[in-house]
């Protein structure tokens, strides 16, 4: 099942299973309201259950899929809907990409069920890190991270019994659109220069997260979740090229990387067929073409967002819920033009200023705080 399937992580991962037809069958296909995306999508995959969040969306494809005759793809709807159809006992691994908090509780519903959890959403790990990843011990859930740092590391991380020889981790980062720019001039920044990157191809919100490098304060988050890996020990890089994807550093000095292409359907198709290798479409790494690879410290006055991150994870509980909360009621008022580039990262710091963080002990005190946290910073943007 992919959750997001229309998103550039559904499309990519939709690309690599249709180049290995032998192994892989669409299951479930869910995205938010983007029927004619999914009409298509169920033309070409005809999965046995295509689910969309707005119900009016839902109606419109069920109708368009009689037209068809594809009377055999039931087409759900609704929040519950999306939960139920990620634990089905048929659907084997599911693709977690919707993006954002509404993609919390159908991947935990996944991860309950003890599936293999392909997991591309930040925020499910940013906002419950601890409650995911309890409820992956207790199902026996396998949680394989897609983000191409994450997954990096994954492929290059050592088994469980062999962890206490880990120093670091790196992450890297491109440095987004602004990597060059003076912190002065980034008040002009407009929504269409923040969302073209450089390198990838991601949607509005994500692209927006990596020009202010919200992103890679999410994915230090993650990481800590993921690999059992204390903040002070979890650094970024910059590096320009995108080539190297992310670094384990050792106790006797090794330093391993994953390198490649910057093209997701890498860390997917890892992710599908681990511990196994499938053609995956990405173009073969030419070195020499590339010749140069640059790293350099990250600039914490043009990327305050950072800090921020780091700030969360210290002070546990809900604060990395209410980070995350506060960055998608900022990054929403920027793309709407209602907030200028370097207020996003203003308006979450306000937030955590004015928010006492819980434990973060139950779904329903994650989503209390989450919702607090957006009225917080709703309140912070209108003064």
């Amino acid at each position: 099942m992919i959750l997001g399937a229309t998103g550039s992580i559904g499309t990519s991962t939709l690309d690599v299973v249709g180049r290995n037809p032998e192994r892989f069958e669409v299951f479930a296909l869910a995205a938010n309201r983007s029927g004619e995306a999914l009409l298509d999508q169920c033309r070409r995959h005809r999965p046995r259950f295509a689910v969309l969040r707005d119900a009016a969306a839902a109606e419109e494809l069920a109708a368009a899929l009689r037209r068809e005759g594809l009377e055999g793809i039931e087409v759900r709807a609704g929040d519950a809907a999306m939960a139920e159809v990620a634990a089905h006992p048929e659907a084997d691994q599911v693709v977690a990409a919707i993006v954002g908090a509404a993609g919390l509780e159908p991947t935990l519903a996944a991860v309950r069920a003890g599936k293999r959890v392909l997991l591309a959403n930040k925020e499910c790990l940013v906002m419950a890190g601890a409650l995911f990843m309890d409820e992956a011990r207790r199902s026996g859930a396998a949680i394989l991270p897609v983000d191409s740092e994450h997954n990096a590391i994954f492929q290059v991380f050592p088994a469980a019994e062999h962890a206490a020889g880990v120093r670091a981790i790196h992450l890297t980062a491109s440095g987004g659109p602004f990597r060059t720019r003076t912190a002065d001039s980034l008040a002009d920044v407009t929504p269409a220069e923040a969302v073209a990157h450089p390198n990838w191809d991601m949607g509005p919100k994500i692209s927006v997260d990596s020009a202010t490098m919200m992103n890679k304060a999410l994915e230090v988050i993650e990481a800590h979740w993921l690999f059992g890996i204390a903040p002070e020990a979890i650094g970024v890089v910059i590096h320009p090229e995108s080539i190297v994807h992310s670094m384990v550093e050792y106790r006797d000095g090794s330093v391993l990387a994953q390198m490649g292409n910057p093209d997701m359907r890498t860390p997917i198709a890892a992710a599908l067929s681990w511990p196994e290798r499938i053609e995956s479409g990405v173009a073969r790494l030419d070195l020499p073409a590339v010749a140069r690879l640059n790293f350099e410290a990250p600039d914490y006055e043009r990327f305050p967002a950072l800090a921020q991150a780091y700030r969360a994870l210290e002070a546990g509980g809900t604060a990395p819920a209410i980070l995350n909360a506060a960055n998608e009621v900022a990054v929403a008022a920027f793309l709407d033009g209602d907030l200028d580039f370097p207020g996003i990262t203003r308006v979450i710091k306000a937030t955590l200023d004015r928010s006492e963080p819980a434990a973060a002990d139950s779904l329903d005190t994650v989503r209390a705080a989450d919702a607090r946290a957006r009225e917080v910073a709703t309140e912070v943007l209108s003064s």
